[in-house]
């Protein structure tokens, strides 16, 4: 079953350095962008990590392990910096999709615009994540569900294009087995991926309580308003401020001090 779309919508798989969104940078990136006539658009980006000061980052052999993409592979390709306003313009007024999308892609994404100085508005749109449908339904990886439900096994894995077109495939196929339970349209698919609290930053330090209030997630005032903390601790804004954290993180904290 295709997927039944009204605006276009773009599947992204990202290769990186690692997996921390606060420090990790994108070495690979492929979007396939469907519109709601039927074509499509795919690219596929090499990217040269680098640093605030433009110096090249080293991708640990470990990494290279897993994609198979070397320091040697991207010293001349364009850094995140170069390609931003262009992939901006393809993203905009774009819905997202992708395995396991919403917890490391869409964040490290914005991460990297931030990093340049671009901030995308992209927190009205709606993000599908199909490895949180597919965990739901059968609890398995991108491999196990790219056999369970299209029944052909994940060759080139952790290439991004042979993972960001099985992605597509898998969630068609899940629209047709599913097709009870599953409503075609990005909104419902959007909601089923979504986590139950509802995150404030993308790294989901901050959510809404059933309150609608901010709260923190994580640390030792987990589940306590974000402006009561701030009253009562004051340093723990500069903490964080100052801390390891995301810049989309510091960006709504700031914006919630503001309000204080």
């Amino acid at each position: 079953m295709k997927l039944n779309i009204q605006k276009p919508i773009v599947f992204l798989d990202l290769e990186t350095t690692g997996l921390d969104v606060a420090r990790d940078h994108i070495v690979e990136l492929c979007y396939i962008k469907l519109f709601p006539d039927g074509h499509k658009e795919s690219e596929v980006i090499r990217v040269k990590p680098t640093d605030s000061l433009g110096n090249q980052i080293h991708i640990p052999e470990n990494t290279t392990a897993i994609h198979g993409i070397t320091d040697e592979d991207v010293k001349d390709c364009p850094t995140f910096k170069d390609i931003a306003d262009n992939l901006s313009k393809v993203i905009s007024g774009c819905d997202f999709a992708g395995f396991n999308s919403n917890y490391f892609d869409i964040p490290l994404l914005v991460e990297e615009f931030l990093r340049v100085g671009i901030n995308i508005n992209i927190n009205e749109n709606k993000f599908v994540d199909v490895g949180v449908i597919f965990k739901k339904m059968e609890q398995r990886t991108l491999s196990a569900a790219y056999k369970f439900y299209c029944n052909k096994d994940l060759e080139n894995a952790h290439s991004a294009m042979a993972d960001t077109q099985a992605t597509i495939e898998v969630l068609e196929a899940q629209l047709d087995m599913y097709k009870n339970s599953l409503k075609n349209d990005v909104d419902s698919l959007a909601e089923l991926s979504s986590n139950n609290k509802r995150n404030v930053d993308f790294a989901a330090r901050i959510v809404l309580n059933d309150k609608n209030v901010e709260v923190f997630n994580f640390g030792k005032y987990k589940g306590q308003p974000v402006t009561e903390v701030f009253k009562k601790d004051p340093g723990y804004y500069n903490w964080i401020i100052q801390g390891d954290f995301a810049l989309n993180t510091k960006q709504v904290i700031k914006k919630i001090k503001l309000s204080c």
